[in-house]
């Protein structure tokens, strides 16, 4: 039986290139970690490659849920979230499918919230400089600028504020409000590490290398960099008039 305190959350869309690589990637690392797929009706199999191996290999470390049809990345990760918490894992991390975020660098993530007592540890692109790979400059460029205006509206001291890959710790989750989330894209993760750093929760940026997906079609749209533009002047409005849950206190 492979016992694990960590779960991998990855949502998919359409990823039959790259989800039993990334599969066996993650579980060729030397600490156990578990793996949640959330699928969103993936047409082209994606679900029947994943519970293919949780038959025939992983069936004590791989899990699936499926949804129907595309909900949107926020509420993909709010139902790994919840399933999570249901099933009692310390450490919860988000991850993409398609290698943009290099699964050797999860025991880094890891260490820095079990070992180094913070609470959200985000794999950052931008802490030491821009560490970018095969991005169109146009990209990189709204990315990092993205992540400046952030800061710049709402205080929020992380440089990163965008970044898909992070771990949080299991008293995180529960705090924050899950169903309160309200964005699904590219908002949901900046409004996710904001909402963890008024609560008080202490967060660490630990730098990572992102690499532009090689194999798969980009889920990436005008419309998910618009919600994140505009709802950022909302988590502003909301950090002076929202009432934040208390930090909990540590055992």
């Amino acid at each position: 039986m492979n016992t694990s305190d960590s779960i991998v959350i990855i949502p998919t869309y359409n990823e039959k290139e790259n989800i039993e690589k990334i599969i066996r990637a993650v579980f060729g690392l030397e600490k156990c970690f578990h793996i949640l797929i959330i699928d969103d009706g993936s047409p082209d199999g994606t679900a029947n490659i994943v519970k293919g191996l949780m038959e025939n290999e992983f069936n004590d470390r791989l899990f699936i849920v499926e949804r129907k049809g595309k909900l949107g990345l926020g509420t993909a990760y709010i139902a790994g979230f919840k399933w999570a918490l249901e099933h009692d894992y310390q450490y919860i991390f988000e991850m993409d499918a398609d290698f943009s975020h290099d699964p050797n660098d999860l025991p880094r993530l890891y260490a820095a919230c079990h070992d180094e007592g913070n609470d959200v540890a985000i794999g950052s692109r931008y802490i030491s400089g821009v560490n970018v790979v095969n991005w169109p400059m146009g990209r990189v460029l709204m990315s990092y600028f993205a992540s400046k205006y952030v800061k710049i509206v709402t205080g929020f001291p992380i440089h990163d504020t965008t970044a898909g890959f992070k771990c949080y710790k299991r008293r995180v989750l529960e705090t924050i409000e899950l169903d309160k989330i309200r964005f699904k894209g590219y908002g949901f993760q900046i409004e996710m590490k904001f909402t963890a750093w008024r609560i008080g929760f202490k967060i660490k940026e630990v730098p990572v290398i992102f690499v532009n997906r090689k194999e798969g079609t980009s889920k990436m749209s005008g419309g998910i960099f618009g919600e994140a533009f505009f709802g950022v002047m909302r988590l502003r409005w909301d950090g002076w008039t929202r009432k934040y849950p208390a930090l909990p206190k540590t055992e």
